[in-house]
């Protein structure tokens, strides 16, 4: 089975986006990824120093296994996100063979293509609560302030069977999106209304597994009360898909 990833401009928007991210944050000490593409029965922490490339995915074109990213690993940086999780009271664990999955090297390799930036994962927990991936995000927010950018790596929009039938998600997925981006910017009520988020409109509809929504919910736990924003957004096969920023100009945002 193959998979169409739309015409050839379908994602140069997102591209052009992730190459300002690159930018912005090149001087950061570490990339820390939250991929909904690694679940674990425990926390996990990707380990190695020098992690390969952990091809996912099926159908695609030669040429999307033939891809290299050789950035670096971060050992010390999964020691310290340990210690974080255990002070927590978070049970984790640390993985030292495993690579980087296309959640953090599809994205990665266009915002930093040059690799140079020591870069480690980190695992969702399999239980999929809501809760304990804000719970996570609270643990490691000392990172921030560390130099280490956390990136959720998921879509705000993830049911792949609406995008292959024409307008069957754009509305609905409006509707996600706006409650989302309401949610995710008020750090009053970003908490309790991110933990409830099935019950948001159209909800199950845009996350019918909710893997790809959970690295966000990660990364708004490390905001530490700090207000979130709308980055980028776009129409992308028929579906809204946006992107969030949470930090201020004080702090290495997540």
């Amino acid at each position: 089975m193959g998979w169409s990833l739309g015409p050839p401009d379908t994602w140069a928007r997102m591209a052009a986006w992730l190459r300002t991210v690159g930018e912005r944050f090149s001087d950061v000490r570490a990339l820390l990824v939250v991929s909904g593409h690694w679940l674990e029965p425990v926390v996990t922490v990707q380990s190695g120093e020098h992690p390969p490339l952990l091809f996912d995915y099926y159908g695609f074109p030669p040429h999307t296994y033939a891809l290299t990213w050789p950035a670096p690993g971060a050992p010390p940086i999964a020691a310290r996100i340990r210690e974080l999780l255990a002070e927590a009271g978070i049970p984790s664990r640390e993985d030292a063979t495993r690579g980087f999955d296309h959640g953090a090297f599809v994205p990665l390799k266009v915002a930093f293509p040059d690799a140079a930036v020591p870069a480690l994962q980190l695992s969702l927990d399999a239980s999929l609560d809501p809760s304990a991936h804000l719970r996570i995000g609270r643990a490691l927010a000392p990172l921030r302030e560390e130099g280490v950018l956390i990136v959720g790596s998921g879509m705000s929009f993830h049911n792949m069977s609406a995008l292959m039938r024409p307008g069957a998600a754009l509305e609905r997925s409006q509707r996600f999106d706006d409650w989302l981006a309401a949610s995710a910017g008020d750090p009053a009520v970003r908490d309790a209304r991110l933990a409830a988020w099935a019950e948001a409109p159209e909800a199950r509809f845009c996350h019918p597994h909710e893997d790809h929504l959970l690295p966000l919910l990660v990364a708004a736990g490390a905001a530490s009360g700090e207000p979130g924003r709308r980055t980028f957004g776009d129409q992308v096969m028929g579906a809204q898909v946006s992107a969030f920023e949470f930090g201020d100009d004080d702090a290495t945002p997540t």
